[in-house]
């Protein structure tokens, strides 16, 4: 019995152990892609089975109840072209840093691009899941100034898969994976586009 306790107190310390390394190996992968413009299959490959192994070390176990989701994230890595836009000139691709904001306790998102063109999107979160969202977009900001009311269907889902205190890792149902770091906790989500 005594055995049996000690080896439950140091299981969390071997996965928090092993947490920290996964995550420190995904970070180092994903810093030379530009976001993931710059992989290969072969680098999202390797990356998918980093997530992966870092999902399955999972903290936070109902997302999206977790104050820890709340806040301004910056995009690091993702597989989505419709964001890299890798088939651009790197001039007309999103330059500057990529940001999704997420208010759980108000079931709002954003999307912002920074440099050079500053587009925005909002949109409305309906839960599925603990951790599954279905996401509705309702305005787009072209520029940052000029307000677009989003298509009816607008819309996708996106699953949290890995949260904790600075990093998260989500993925969308076109199978897009979004790998991201806290920036600023404090940043809410506008109530409206």
């Amino acid at each position: 019995m005594q055995a049996t306790n000690r080896l439950s107190e140091v299981l969390p310390f071997l996965k928090q152990g092993d947490k920290d390394a996964v995550k420190k190996e995904l970070l180092s992968e994903i810093e030379p892609l530009d976001r993931g413009a710059a992989a290969t299959e072969d680098d999202r490959m390797r990356i998918d089975k980093l997530a992966q192994k870092l999902e399955a070390l999972n903290p936070t176990k109902a997302p999206l109840k977790s104050p820890l989701l709340n806040g301004k994230w910056e995009l690091l890595y993702t597989t989505s072209q419709s964001i890299l836009k890798s088939n651009r000139p790197k001039l007309l691709r999103p330059n500057g840093p990529i940001y999704q904001a997420i208010n759980n306790d108000t079931l709002r998102a954003q999307n912002l691009e920074t440099w050079p063109f500053f587009n925005q999107v909002t949109a409305n979160l309906t839960p599925s899941s603990s951790s599954k969202v279905v996401v509705n977009f309702d305005f787009f900001k072209i520029a940052g100034l000029i307000p677009i009311k989003a298509p009816g269907r607008a819309r996708g889902e996106l699953d949290v898969t890995y949260l904790d205190e600075d990093l998260r890792v989500s993925r969308g149902d076109r199978g897009n994976l979004f790998v991201l770091k806290m920036f600023d906790r404090s940043y809410r989500v506008p109530t409206q586009g």
